[in-house]
């Protein structure tokens, strides 16, 4: 059997101590353990440091990282490195940490620019931190009673007082597939992308709708094709803010694609060879960034995955 395929922002190498973190006398013994670290973010950028074999995740002593949010509600527990506690807090405000008081640590990087450039383990790491901190500041207020919510459970669950409801981390499912007929490929263009820019179909999984559904309908809206399979090939997080990219790669009955001029301004089918020269940066159309699960799905059809 085939090893799956590990996306960026995939691959957290913790153990997210899920069975523990609900009891708050063994979360305040690992705070409290003089080997726990923190890794700092400012306003969702991590802190990089350099290093020898290229930029990584800087670490601090929980205990400084502390010091310098002084708010629990800015904190969570990530989980175990080796029997070791492992958090994340969040600086917020207008002023750069890095010119401050975590001078010399490290330089505080936009999540997309860092995992180009992080392994693996530290974009999923970074990636999941992200999403929570975006959903503990979405989820400040009972969705049941409007009542204000407290962080609980090292921020993997908000708890109301009032009404006594629980809040747990949302995650939207999204499919994102490469339409393909005979032996080309669809891609489409966003108006609001990059120059060049071109990449997979996407949308959200709807109320009531099965994956392939979903993908039918995207594609169907977007480009106009009807899907007569659909195949799974992996997923990815994606932490702008919170969602799981369900790669597919969907047969289509015909290449009469139309872009809806809503979603998408251009679609345009390629064949395996324009497709390698898009991935290789000798075509005129630019690949999808190699972190996005987009280029994962082309790379795969192109090597007749």
């Amino acid at each position: 059997m085939a090893l799956p395929v590990l996306n960026t922002f995939a691959g957290n190498p913790l153990d997210r101590a899920g069975d523990r973190r609900n009891d708050p006398d063994w979360l305040a013994e690992q705070a409290a353990n003089p080997e726990a670290l923190a890794m700092v973010l400012w306003d969702g950028r991590p802190l990089l440091e350099d290093h020898a074999e290229g930029p990584r995740l800087a670490w601090v002593a929980l205990s400084h990282a502390r010091d310098l949010v002084g708010d629990p509600d800015r904190e969570l527990f990530l989980g175990l490195w080796k029997g070791a506690p492992v958090f994340a807090v969040e600086v917020t405000g207008p002023a750069d940490p890095a010119a401050g008081p975590m001078a010399g640590l490290g330089v505080f990087t936009e999540l997309r620019e860092a995992a180009a450039v992080l392994s693996g383990a530290d974009a999923a790491m970074a990636g999941g931190a992200k999403s929570l901190f975006d959903w503990r500041r979405r989820h400040g207020f009972c969705a049941n009673c409007g009542h204000a919510t407290d962080s609980i459970c090292g921020g993997w669950k908000r708890s109301c007082s009032n009404c006594q409801a629980e809040h747990f981390p949302r995650v939207d499912p999204v499919s994102i597939m490469l339409p393909v007929f005979g032996d080309r490929c669809l891609l489409g263009r966003q108006a609001s992308w990059p120059a060049g820019r071109m990449s997979a179909l996407a949308g959200f999984i709807e109320p009531g709708e099965t994956i392939e559904e979903g993908c039918a309908r995207e594609i169907a809206e977007e480009a106009g094709l009807t899907v007569t399979t659909v195949r799974y090939h992996s997923s990815q997080p994606w932490p702008f803010p919170s969602q799981l990219m369900i790669g597919l790669i969907a047969q289509v009955s015909d290449d009469q694609a139309t872009p809806d001029q809503t979603e998408l301004e251009e679609v345009r089918w390629f064949t395996r060879d324009e497709a390698r020269a898009v991935l290789a940066g000798s075509h005129e159309v630019k690949a999808p960034p190699k972190f996005a699960i987009a280029r994962t799905l082309l790379e795969a059809w192109v090597e007749g995955e």
